[in-house]
């Protein structure tokens, strides 16, 4: 993977991805209002939101840090980002998932083998 500078960072502990599309005219106080009022969370705990526009080509991530927010913003040239599909109004991401994510990874495909349990060998 290519260094990368304007990233969220492998440690980020806690990272969610708001699975409807956001109108993108919105900023701080637009995103802040759909994590305190649509998902009831705390603007200040220092978790990074990730919301995507209707044609899932661009991301704009959200985050208090220490005194203030951070508002990222991708847009992509041509492609589009594979958000994953799921009933669930979040979902949780690691860092190196998000940065995944950015680079145009599929995280659903990305699956490995099934974990395996016995008992005994014989």
């Amino acid at each position: 993977m290519k260094h990368r500078t304007l990233r969220p960072a492998l440690e980020t502990p806690e990272i969610y991805l708001y699975q409807e599309p956001v109108d993108f005219r919105k900023q701080v106080n637009g995103l802040a209002a759909i994590i305190e009022r649509e998902l009831q969370h705390n603007l200040f705990d220092g978790i990074l939101y990730l919301f995507r526009n209707r044609q899932c080509n661009k991301i704009k991530g959200l985050m208090w840090e220490d005194n203030g927010f951070i508002l990222y913003y991708k847009a992509l040239a041509e492609e589009k980002f594979h958000w994953p599909k799921t009933d669930e109004e979040v979902i949780s991401l690691s860092g190196e998932q998000i940065n995944w994510l950015l680079d145009g990874y599929n995280l659903q495909a990305m699956q490995g083998h099934k974990e395996l349990h016995y008992n005994t060998l014989f």
